[in-house]
């Protein structure tokens, strides 16, 4: 049976996060992922950009409010072990 991921607090998650940029898989061409980086510039973990989008269920068609949205998802989910990293 997988272990259960448990998740930073919204607010470590500020603490810690420095940037959540969309990126391209690098091995998949076609397939965006978004990167979590720390305040460092450290790359921390990634997401499935498809897979944010459709959880986080944006109400809207305006691009900058789909990233503001899929953000707002990443960083109620980030891993507690990225503090190991």
């Amino acid at each position: 049976m997988p272990e259960e991921v448990k998740f930073l607090s919204y607010i470590e998650a500020l603490e810690i996060v420095g940037n959540v940029i969309e990126e391209e898989h690098i091995r998949e061409p076609d397939k965006r992922i978004l990167t979590v980086y720390d305040k460092n510039g450290k790359e921390l973990c990634w997401f499935d950009a498809d897979e944010v989008i459709a959880e986080s269920k944006p109400d809207t068609k305006i691009l900058d409010e789909i990233k503001k949205a899929a953000v707002e998802y990443v960083m109620h989910r980030i891993p507690e072990w990225v503090r190991d990293k």
